[in-house]
């Protein structure tokens, strides 16, 4: 989506820095993101990109309103996440997907777990069946509703995770290094199913290092150091010249290329 000003914004940081030190506001406090300024479009697939310690899962919990700047904004469906008063309707804006599905785990069953959201909010039980079955058709698990989480696969166990993050019909899925704990095939089924839900209308916004996952997204935002390095436009590229691509900016991020 190369016309981005014409689209609604869902997350719009401006200015963003962060330290987890308490003396953050002093000059020389160790920043872990530096005046970052972004925006997420209605309906796109972005993908944050960089390598381990660069600020990515950082700037991930300040875009979803976990983290709060330590200056600059940041507005999520255009509510602040500085306001105390809006985090619960930031929190609900936003289905996250963790690296390890585990740690999100809430009950014994895959039906019971993937209902636990919406049950919390009041939806009724017969909008409640409805939803459950509709999420986990629309990730392939139907057939695994009555399992125990614990005994499915990595792979299955994300794709749970996928579930239960639609199916409170979010602005925005946040996924944070989805694809981390999974081997090669799981990968691969996990990042058809992003392509499938966004195609869908859903916004997708993935934090990554891998390559191989930024190569289905439509826009890749590099960072490195806590600051924005660079972005590309997938445009009419197919996923592997868009994978090159992004390996040559990567090199460049490496070899110390100029800043955006």
């Amino acid at each position: 989506m190369r016309d981005t000003e014409e689209k609604q914004i869902i997350i719009d940081a401006v200015n963003v820095r962060y330290s987890y030190e308490e003396n953050a506001s002093e000059a020389g406090a160790a920043e872990a993101v530096r005046g970052v300024s972004m925006q997420v479009y209605r309906g796109e697939f972005l993908c944050v990109l960089g390598h381990n310690g660069s600020g990515k899962s950082t700037l991930a919990k300040l875009l979803n309103g976990l983290f709060t700047p330590t200056s600059g904004s940041v507005t999520v469906c255009g509510m602040n996440t500085n306001e105390e008063d809006k985090q619960l309707e930031i929190r609900k804006s936003a289905g996250m997907v963790f690296q390890n599905p585990d740690n999100q785990l809430v009950a014994t069953i895959v039906e019971e777990d993937v209902a636990f959201g919406p049950e919390n909010l009041g939806v009724p039980q017969r909008e409640l069946r409805q939803r459950v079955d509709e999420a986990l058709a629309a990730v392939n698990m139907s057939e695994f509703a009555r399992s125990s989480p614990h005994k499915l696969s990595g792979g299955q166990k994300q794709r749970a995770a996928v579930a239960r993050a639609i199916i409170t019909n979010p602005r925005l899925i946040l996924a944070d290094e989805p694809t981390g704990a999974l081997d090669s095939k799981a990968t691969d089924e996990l990042l058809r199913l992003f392509r499938e839900i966004n195609q869908s209308g859903q916004t997708i916004l993935m934090v990554t290092h891998s390559v191989k996952a930024a190569s289905v997204s439509g826009r890749v935002l590099f960072i490195k150091d806590g600051e924005v390095f660079h972005q590309l436009y997938r445009g009419q590229d197919g996923d592997e010249q868009f994978y090159q691509r992004i390996t040559d900016t990567l090199t460049l991020l490496v070899t110390g290329g100029e800043r955006i």
